[in-house]
């Protein structure tokens, strides 16, 4: 196994999501992944009452809950929530009659890089009655965070789909996989590809083993991420599909001179969608933990977004919540003046993509792993 020293030098880039309050910010276009998430909130609830270890704990332990690449917007909170309800639910269930004043206290992590708007969140953390003592913990979740076993439960939601960087053979101008005129591993070479997927079994293994020593025995980790099926192309995933649209409108800027063409060939989005079966190999592979629950998540039917029915609507919808998204990307890169024209550009584009992409696949899962009692 690596050591700690290899670990903490792993390549951390930060991408933060869109930060404060405006119209483009992710605290204001992360709905579609807060409804995908809340479906996932009777499965974890079942995967804590089934499968946390209390047994062990006293009355004085003091539950340490991580959500791992938080953000800004106030999707965190729920799903904290959600997580803390079911725990307290536990110990009720555990020992009838059990006094309010007996059930531990609780401790949140809240992690991202320190790049992230901070300040943004902790303005929206809920009331001072909550049940719970906040913390922030700045820091890429590809190195160690927290104390050895220190950890009872750790969340991760529409996180670890980032790599923690672009990888370096895609911008080699002298490698094989050097990715020229595309900014993403969909419909490129294979090199390409195999350098992404190396990228993301690299950082996967780092943040299996972080975890690993973090989270106490019989602890959980609660993953929800959007994945490529099984056997599928990597340019049959929807979200690929809209970078692919996105690229075109890079590409266009490029021809008319309003942004350099190196400067498109330099520019690649560290994202990888695995695959469940890709997810199974690495966590055999690190061997701390086993595989409890991997259910797909479906998107409510409730939702605003199943009524939208123009191309133009959906279109628009998408291009804004990508902005929140990528904008800070983008703008370390090519600066912010390109911005507005270049995600006008994007919903006209995709506009035009609206049945492609509908025919495209992602499924949205949610694993529930244990850590193992280690002998």
């Amino acid at each position: 196994m690596e050591t700690e020293r290899e670990m903490r030098n792993a390549s951390e880039e930060a991408y933060p999501m869109k930060s404060g309050d405006d119209l483009h910010s992710y605290s204001n276009n992360s709905d579609f992944q807060r409804e995908i998430a809340s479906s996932a909130n009777q499965l974890v609830s079942e995967a804590i009452a089934e499968n946390l270890d209390i047994e062990n704990l006293s009355p004085s332990t003091t539950i340490r809950v991580a959500d791992l690449g938080c953000s800004v917007g106030p999707n965190t909170f729920f799903a904290v929530q959600n997580i803390l309800e079911a725990i307290q639910l536990k110990y009720c269930q555990k020992s009838q009659g059990l006094l309010n004043s007996q059930i531990p206290e609780f401790q949140v992590f809240f992690n991202d890089h320190s790049s992230n708007d901070f300040n943004t969140l902790f303005l929206s953390l809920p009331p001072a009655d909550r049940r719970y003592h906040a913390a922030g913990v700045p820091g890429s979740f590809y190195s160690r965070l927290f104390p050895t076993h220190s950890l009872h439960i750790v969340h991760v939601s529409y996180a670890i789909h980032w790599l923690s960087g672009v990888p370096k053979e895609v911008v080699d101008r002298t490698s094989p996989a050097w990715n020229k005129g595309r900014i993403h591993y969909s419909s490129a070479s294979d090199e390409v590809v195999e350098a992404y997927s190396a990228q993301w079994a690299e950082d996967m293994a780092l943040f299996l083993q972080a975890r690993a020593q973090e989270i106490a025995d019989g602890g959980l980790m609660i993953l929800i991420f959007p994945a490529r099926p099984d056997e599928t192309s990597h340019s049959q995933v929807s979200t690929n599909v809209s970078l692919n649209v996105l690229e075109a409108c890079l590409i266009d800027m490029a021809k008319k001179g309003i942004v350099s063409q190196e400067k498109v060939d330099l520019f690649n989005v560290p994202m990888y969608y695995m695959s469940p079966q890709e997810l199974g190999g690495a966590v055999e592979r690190n061997g701390c933990f086993s595989i409890e629950k991997m259910r797909i998540l479906h998107y409510p039917t409730s939702s605003h977004y199943q009524f939208l029915t123009s191309s133009r609507d959906i279109a628009q919808v998408i291009a804004t919540h990508v902005r929140a998204v990528m904008e800070a990307l983008i703008k370390a890169h090519f600066g912010d003046e390109i911005l507005d024209q270049l995600f006008d550009s994007f919903s006209r584009k995709l506009e035009d993509e609206i049945s492609v992409l509908e025919s495209a696949k992602t499924l949205h899962y949610c694993t529930v792993l244990k850590r193992k009692t280690m002998i």
